[in-house]
């Protein structure tokens, strides 16, 4: 359910990472290579981006599919950022509050989206809704799934959390709320990206020092994109990407990581 797409790097169009590409994000929406569960991604989408010197980052989101939207079409092709996260929505209740239930959900310097689906949703959640401050419930975006899932990851950053063990703690929880959930978790500040492979794709491209894409599935047949094993948690800069396997992060945060394989090499698992 979704695709999306987060970008550190030099300053580019937006639509070179996510038009031009032969299987770029926004051919997704329709003809997905490696989508699992759905075939069309035509609810919604959305693209936020940091420009340089602001760390807040703006967002575009609308509620049909992209390529009925050519203002997006034109947004894309003049406007460069060096850090974005991007999606396309596949709803896992139709018509669940449009534009606002659409990717990327964002709070002071971070964007977030989730790929996948809530077991079970709403009542498996509900006692880790009992969790968050009722203000927090109450300012939610949206009603959906992935709004919730995002004020939990939100409550985690905002106590102090730094983005991977924000959303590793929340993976693991909703897990074990909600067995057989999908939770495919994507987060950027524009400076770092946090990821998590649980029950659908996840890939990354890099070059070290200059870029890093991590994408549900690879825009391109670049030989290097690496697939990330499932049940993963991946952690990135513009330097170096690390993997993690989420069975092994204990409360404490302790975690067997290890660095990412370096270009045409096979990743550890």
């Amino acid at each position: 359910m979704c695709r999306h797409l987060a970008y550190l790097g030099p300053g580019e169009p937006l639509g070179r990472l996510l038009v031009d590409p032969p299987h770029s994000l926004y051919r997704q929406s329709w003809a997905p290579r490696r989508q699992r569960y759905g075939t069309v991604n035509a609810d919604g989408f959305g693209v936020g981006w940091y420009a340089e010197g602001d760390p807040v980052p703006g967002r575009y989101r609308r509620t049909g599919p992209v390529w009925g939207d050519q203002s997006f079409a034109d947004l894309a092709r003049v406007v460069r950022s060096g850090a974005l996260l991007a999606a396309v929505r596949d709803a896992t209740l139709a018509g669940a509050d449009g534009e606002a239930a659409a990717a990327p959900f964002a709070a002071g310097t971070w964007l977030f989206s989730h790929n996948g689906a809530i077991a079970g949703w709403p009542r498996s959640l509900a006692p880790l809704a009992r969790t968050l401050p009722a203000e927090e419930l109450l300012s939610m975006e949206a009603r959906c799934d992935s709004a919730l899932v995002w004020a939990l990851v939100l409550n985690r950053l905002r106590g102090g959390d730094e983005e991977g063990q924000a959303l590793a703690d929340t993976v693991l929880d909703v897990a074990a709320a909600a067995p057989g959930s999908r939770l495919n978790l994507l987060l950027t500040n524009g400076e770092v990206i946090a990821a998590t492979a649980w029950g659908d794709t996840l890939w990354y491209l890099t070059e070290p020092g200059r870029r890093t894409v991590v994408a549900s599935e690879p825009y391109d047949d670049d030989p290097h994109w690496q697939e990330v094993p499932d049940r993963t948690l991946l952690a990135a800069s513009r330097t170096d990407v690390l993997l993690t396997p989420l069975k092994n992060i204990d409360d404490s945060g302790d975690s067997d990581a290890h660095p990412a394989p370096a270009p045409g090499k096979e990743p550890r698992t």
